[in-house]
């Protein structure tokens, strides 16, 4: 059985305010539609987000998705994309779920999923518990017997040829969710318990319930990296995964790239996992002349294993020649790629050390680096 999710964040967030869209809002180093997206992909083969790729393709890299498709006038127009998108690939079950739901609570998936053997939908919903109140310019009308009465939530799980069918017979309605599709063709949905945990960020004080749900469960951990190569003819200048035309490269046991060996260093230690001579000796021929982006996935990957994620990495290189600043965002970008992240969290900067010492003789390159990480408490 082949399962698919689209993953839905083409609003415009009025209701929230501020510049930034709240999908790529922050929380805790990560970005809110990044939490839903790996979430996600715990369960599923396909991931299709829907949006607008520019904003939202930088939140997600370094995760496997399709192709971003973009979002409609409304809702059910981005949902009607992402089920086209997914057409090439006959999906047999798909999620629907809002880019603004971050946290998916353990096991809302497995439960969609078995609910889905016995109907044609399933979706979250937990019991409305408030006094429900109908009114009219700000007076009481009645008072709505709430029995029977749930709040939907995402994600919902549904047949894929049934929901594609029922969005292409809709073109033009209005709904708030897809369940409703099923319901006016008189499909049976399954209700599965949901939880209060699984918000979504409509207004500021959502955001800050979620931060709140999300920071009692992760601590920043910080680490600083150190490391120094010296200059060599006849070596290639790699620093921080890009070769730079220069009459001199760094001697060392691999590629010698002394950005990246000082970011490994800063990584194990905010995992407190020693050092980049630990991982990868170089008393070890395995090494010899190694692309040091191979160290770098592998302090990536250790991050990810203990549940982490990386909220930032700030790199100074420290030398008199070449000139670091022009490539500068071509580095960001590599690392960026390597580590898995958007590039707005990597920074790349250098100084020099007033011509002097071993660096301001040329006699070779220092960097140092700084990170957080935020790992699970």
């Amino acid at each position: 059985m082949k399962l698919s999710a689209i993953l839905v964040a083409g609003g415009t967030g009025s209701r929230f305010g501020g510049d930034t869209p709240k999908q790529v809002l922050h929380l805790h180093g990560k970005p809110v539609i990044r939490y839903a997206a790996e979430a996600l992909l715990a369960h599923i083969d396909l991931l299709q987000p829907v949006g607008d790729a520019a904003l939202i393709g930088p939140a997600l890299a370094g995760l496997p998705h399709l192709p971003i498709v973009p979002g409609g006038a409304e809702r059910q127009d981005s949902v009607r994309n992402g089920l086209e998108a997914l057409s090439a690939h006959t999906p047999d079950i798909v999620l629907i779920h809002d880019a603004a739901r971050p946290i998916i609570p353990a096991g809302t998936v497995a439960a969609l999923l078995t609910a889905l053997k016995t109907h044609e939908g399933a979706i979250p919903a937990v019991p409305v518990s408030d006094t429900l109140k109908r009114g009219s310019q700000s007076v009481i009308v009645e008072t709505v017997p709430r029995a029977g009465l749930f709040r939907a939530q995402t994600p919902q799980a549904f047949r894929y040829a049934t929901i594609l069918r029922l969005h292409r017979q809709s073109i033009g309605a209005i709904v708030t969710d897809d369940a409703a599709l099923l319901e006016a063709a008189h499909l049976p949905v399954a209700l599965i318990a949901g939880t209060e945990q699984n918000i979504k960020i409509t207004y500021q004080e959502d955001f800050s319930r979620v931060q709140n749900i999300l920071g009692g469960q992760m601590v920043p951990r910080i680490g600083t990296g150190f490391d120094v190569h010296a200059m060599e003819t006849g070596r290639p200048m790699i620093i921080c995964g890009v070769n730079i035309p220069f009459e001199k490269g760094l001697a060392g046991h691999s590629d010698a790239d002394v950005g990246i060996h000082a970011l490994c260093d800063a990584i194990y230690g905010a995992l407190a996992e020693g050092d980049i001579g630990r991982h990868f000796p170089p008393s070890e021929a395995t090494w010899k002349d190694a692309d040091s982006a191979r160290f770098l996935r592998h302090a990536a990957e250790r991050i990810k294993a203990r549940g982490g994620v990386l909220s930032n990495a700030d790199i100074t290189i420290i030398c008199e020649q070449p000139k670091i600043t022009p490539h500068a965002p071509a580095m960001r970008a590599r690392l960026a790629e390597l580590l898995g992240v958007s590039i707005e969290l990597i920074s790349v900067k250098a100084t020099t050390s007033e011509r002097l010492g071993f660096t301001g003789r040329g006699e070779g390159i220092a960097a140092q680096a700084a990170v957080i990480v935020i790992l699970p408490a």
